[in-house]
């Protein structure tokens, strides 16, 4: 699952840096996919997709999951599977959790422990 779920990542990866997919919405998106997630049978993906800044990208979601069959026919060949796998788009939530993460280390109660802890080491 994970050896497929790499290759429909980089196919899909490929199509959209080519911008073969002509719709508005998408006009000069760049748009990452970290991850794609494999059904057991490898007949369904979810491919989680962020647009560069994640701006719009719940419409950019919206639009790949229009042109689901037209997306599904161009990485069919790059895949070499007996069948091709349905791809439903997902936006990836995990870089706002990055962010929270990141906010949550910088803050000032936090940074008051680390200091806190600092001081007791370098008392023994």
């Amino acid at each position: 699952m994970l050896r497929v779920g790499e290759l429909v990542r980089h196919a899909l990866a490929q199509l959209f840096a080519l911008g073969e997919i002509e719709d508005d919405d998408l006009t000069g998106a760049v748009i990452t996919v970290p991850e794609v997630r494999m059904s057991p049978d490898l007949r369904h993906a979810s491919a989680y997709i962020m647009p560069l800044g994640g701006e719009r990208a719940h419409e950019i979601v919206e639009a790949l999951n229009r042109h689901q069959r037209f997306i599904r026919g161009r990485i069919a060949p790059e895949l070499d599977l007996k069948f091709a796998p349905d791809v439903r788009f997902l936006v990836d939530e995990t870089f706002a959790e990055f962010g929270k993460i990141d906010a949550l280390l910088k803050s000032d109660r936090v940074q008051r422990d680390l200091q806190k802890d600092d001081d007791e080491e370098g008392d023994r």
